[in-house]
């Protein structure tokens, strides 16, 4: 349909929500404008749905909302028998709103809605839909995007994020679905209530969640007495009650929480982009720490599947990567499982292909078998389905992604900052006893194993111009590889697309068996690389450095030189 006559359309159809007419009304006369919010449809993949709030088929809003549950539970009702879902949602602008009207739909195709009664942490969604035996979940977030963004993550029966085979037959059926011609089912809230197809999570549920995150401690009892100081902050999201409760559990008694971020606002006004990676977001939890010295500072994204935190060193507070607080992780949960005598036989861990090389030294040194996937959790919880099958979960000890996501146990299926905020506070305490800070810990690592210095990159590309820069800088990569960057010469191409990967010394091809991913690797002499993948979720092509040196500075520099050469071969 023409964008012009798409814009008609949803002006005289769309008046279920007042602040959509009100926009639609104020851009009549503004084509640019338009053309923005019409000339594509949001799609539907593994990460579901992503977008800005507003009117529009490339908006969230409402119609968007109950067209992919619509086309959701035509997918269920054709593969299942009275299927159930599990629904919950973050602090966002409009998710509990778009969270009932995904119960709604779903309760008029007669498929069985469990909601949660308030804003409730990812993993908590991950949880529910193996907890209740859902046959599917969707999560209202868009994680750490800025606040005019929403989305809608799909989870499957194994309470991982939706592969892609199911994510392209909902696809399927979303499309067949109209906006406004009746083709979308609808009851009251009220309705779907009485008739018991819509159900409120009991409050239990969360209970058994977090007796599961307790039950991955790895030194039980040491946060009691420890003396251990922490600043904490949800920035303005999911994770305030729970991850406040399991420390609580676990001993850790001595928190201050970030008054201006402690309760939900979908604004994020104290941190425009509520990402940890970001040191601006940590600003104000940084400026309590000066006041309050704790050990360490603890900072969740709006829906509570990623943590950041920043250490106490001499003069001030280092803020760690994603992978050094993964890498820390790993080695405590490695060395203190073997020392405890827990450790499995031929035990498990999962990181991405972007996620810090260093891991593969220290699994080595444990006798820890090492997976990698692709980017995105889905795949790390694929492992661990896999595990599960061959009735070998419990060899699962650890995995990460250096986008500050880390998950121990299997009772979720999904990146849990609840989880992994109790073990970075465990962890703390631990190394506390020994008269060591986590700086010391990281520094005694890069001792050890070589300073493995990893630097994520990001280029924003906004709109539809954007788009299609994007598929040009790719298209452009993958028609004329470099051969050197940064003055390394590079020894290997890894197309994950296309699924090779390529010496260009000896011009030997080999398959790579992982499913077929946007991503471009380039292998360096000397150990480096340089990685470059579109984002699924955020309008950005990401490239992640990896530099290897004797000393951080050596590393650095290295590093500073290949982001320099990796942007002037894609034209940025």
């Amino acid at each position: 349909m023409e964008i012009k006559s798409l814009y008609d359309l949803w002006l005289n159809n769309a008046n279920d929500d007042i602040d959509l007419v009100n926009e639609l009304k104020e851009i009549k006369d503004d084509e640019n404008e338009i053309y923005e919010r019409f000339y594509r449809e949001l799609e539907f993949g593994t990460a579901g749905l992503r977008g800005v709030i507003g009117a529009g088929t490339n908006r969230m809003n409402i119609y968007t909302v109950r067209r992919t549950t619509q086309g959701l539970a035509n997918f269920l009702n054709a593969k299942y028998e009275n299927p159930s879902v599990a629904i919950s949602h973050d602090s966002r602008i409009k998710a509990d709103l778009f969270a009932r009207e995904a119960a709604r739909v779903l309760a008029a195709n007669g498929v069985k809605a469990y909601i949660s009664k308030e804003l409730e942490p990812t993993p908590v969604l991950s949880f529910a839909v193996r907890e209740l035996k859902c046959q599917s979940g969707i999560m209202i977030t868009a994680s750490h995007n800025p606040a005019k963004y929403n989305g809608y993550k799909c989870y499957g029966s194994d309470g991982c994020q939706m592969t892609d085979v199911s994510a392209d037959a909902v696809f399927e059926e979303i499309k067949k679905v109209d906006y406004f011609n009746g083709d979308i089912k609808l009851v009251s809230f009220e309705q779907g209530l009485e008739s018991g197809l819509i159900e409120w999570i009991d409050d239990s549920l969360y209970e058994t969640y977090l007796d599961n995150v307790q039950a991955q401690s790895v030194n039980p009892g040491i946060c009691e007495n420890s003396g251990l100081k922490v600043v904490y902050t949800p920035l303005n999201g999911a994770g305030n009650k729970l991850v406040r409760k399991i420390l609580a559990r676990t001993g850790v008694t001595d928190i201050v929480v970030v008054p201006e971020q402690e309760n939900p606002d979908g604004n994020f006004t104290t941190c425009p982009y509520p990402n940890p990676e970001i040191k601006e977001a940590l600003a104000l939890g940084l400026e309590l720490c000066e006041k309050e010295q704790p050990d360490l500072l603890l900072a969740t994204d709006p829906d509570s599947d990623r943590v950041g935190i920043a250490v106490k060193v001499k003069d001030g507070y280092r803020l760690m990567t994603g992978n050094e607080t993964g890498i820390m992780l790993i080695d405590y949960v490695l060395s203190s499982r073997k020392k405890n005598g827990t450790l499995p036989q031929n035990p498990v861990a999962v990181k991405t292909i972007v996620t810090s090389k260093l891991v593969e030294r220290i699994c080595d040194k444990y006798g820890c078998e090492l997976k990698n996937v692709l980017t995105g959790f889905k795949y790390i919880g694929e492992q661990i389905l896999l595990l599960e099958q061959k009735h070998e979960e419990n060899r699962y000890v650890f995995g990460f992604e250096e986008s500050y996501g880390y998950l121990a146990g299997t009772y979720v299926r999904d990146k849990d900052a609840v989880v992994a905020s109790m073990l970075i506070c465990e962890m703390a305490a631990y190394y506390r006893q020994q008269g060591k800070s986590l700086d010391d810990v990281m520094n005694s690592i890069y001792e050890e194993y070589g300073y493995y210095l990893n630097r994520t990159e990001s280029f924003s590309f906004e709109g539809a111009a954007g788009m299609q820069k994007m598929a040009d800088i790719m298209t452009s990569l993958r028609s004329s590889h470099p051969t050197e960057i940064a003055g390394f010469k590079v020894t290997d191409v890894a197309d994950y697309l296309n699924s090779y990967t390529k010496s260009l010394e000896t011009g030997k091809t080999e398959t790579i068996n992982l499913p077929k991913s946007n991503v471009l690797s380039y292998s360096l002499e000397g150990g480096g690389s340089a990685i470059v993948r579109p984002s699924g979720t955020e309008p950005k092509i990401k490239v992640y450095i990896t530099s290897v040196g004797k000393t951080e500075s050596d590393a650095q520099s290295l590093a500073e030189k290949m982001v320099n050469s990796m942007t002037s071969i894609m034209g940025i």
